[in-house]
């Protein structure tokens, strides 16, 4: 099973998208965009940069998890990950986003 972008309407009414591996596991989420037609362009980035070297970068979180973040050619965070209790599993989910990113099909969440 492949990958797929959700966006969604967040209670702020505000617009998110999140990408998820074929197993169903959000493997990364945005921030919130004013407009539906900057969440497109969101994810447009993300399958974009998902594929550029040096775009992601992982981080420790203050607990000892690690994450990663997208970032586009200007610096700007695209999308975050969820935590991950091991580095080699930060790593993984970096792959799984290169993967799944540039093909992934979007939907709206239900």
């Amino acid at each position: 099973m492949a990958g797929k972008f959700e966006t969604y309407t967040g209670k702020n009414e505000e617009h998110y998208f999140r990408l998820k591996a074929g197993n169903g596991e959000v493997i990364l989420s945005s921030q919130g965009y004013n407009a539906k037609g900057d969440c497109a362009n969101g994810i447009e980035s993300v399958r974009k940069n998902s594929q550029r070297d040096g775009a992601f970068e992982t981080k420790a979180a203050s607990n000892g998890k690690h994450y990663f973040v997208l970032k586009a050619t200007n610096g700007q965070v695209v999308g975050q990950s969820q935590m991950y209790k091991t580095e080699s599993g930060c790593a993984n989910g970096i792959k799984s986003v290169a993967k799944n990113a540039p093909d992934a099909p979007v939907s709206e969440a239900t």
